[in-house]
């Protein structure tokens, strides 16, 4: 008789109940009162705070992984650690945590992009949890947390109208490094790689199809970067205004 439970269920619990306690957790910090007058602005800083918590945690575990297992970098289809896995496991429960955060709290139109960002991260992180297989490719792709790091402290800077601050100014230039170094980077390499998977109608080619769209939002989300940044004299008018995701 087949087991009835996957090893990697309660492991997937434990973590969406993590983060859901971490939630809780956060909420009673202060606020900047900027923040504190606008409802829809306090449960941005409490959902960004959870992911600020995320970022660091699974950014540096993802380096640690490849420092401790170098083989992820070439045998991504193969290589496999207990370590990554428990790490896919760890992130794809914050995704858990955070989709389900954004729809009870209501705020599933105005984040759209992040919900199917995350349903697609979760389809790839099942995929190497439940099979087995691609948990490099899974570790590789947590990269892109260490990038998010910086551009958490900058979404948070801006919604607490803090942009004309030094710090804003500094963060801006070191996320630029950063998004190329940890996000554009890691994601033309496993795009590079998985190309080898195109019609064989494996694992391998639905993991190919959730990059390329994923490509397609990451250069969407560097160009608004871009503007909003280093650019702004060129974002429409209609655009200037607090947005979760990229403004």
């Amino acid at each position: 008789m087949p087991p009835l439970l996957h090893p990697a269920l309660p492991l997937l619990l434990g973590a969406t109940l993590t983060f859901r306690a971490l939630r809780r957790a956060l909420c009673r910090l202060p606020l900047p009162a900027h923040v504190r007058a606008d409802p829809l602005r306090t449960w941005r800083w409490h959902n960004l705070l959870v992911s600020f918590a995320h970022s660091i945690v699974s950014g540096i575990w993802a380096l640690l992984c490849l420092w401790q297992t170098p083989e992820m970098l070439v045998e991504i289809e193969t290589a496999w650690s207990l370590s990554g896995y428990l790490l896919v496991c760890f992130s794809a429960g914050y995704f858990i945590h955070d989709t389900v955060d954004i729809v009870v709290s209501r705020q599933a139109r105005a984040s759209w992009e992040y919900l199917v960002h995350h349903i697609m991260a979760m389809g790839a992180f099942f995929s190497g949890i439940f099979w087995g297989s691609f948990v490099g490719g899974g570790v590789l792709t947590l990269l892109v947390e260490v990038s998010n790091i910086f551009l958490t402290i900058r979404m948070m800077m801006k919604i607490n109208n803090a942009q004309d601050l030094l710090l804003y100014w500094v963060n801006k230039y070191v996320n630029l490094v950063m998004y190329f170094l940890f996000r554009l980077a890691p994601q033309a390499y496993l795009t590079w790689f998985f190309l080898r998977y195109v019609g064989q109608g494996t694992q391998g080619t639905f993991l190919l199809g959730i990059l390329l769209l994923l490509d397609i939002m990451i250069l969407i989300y560097f160009s608004r970067l871009l503007r909003s940044d280093f650019c702004p004299e060129r974002v429409p008018k209609g655009q200037h205004k607090d947005k979760f995701l990229t403004e």
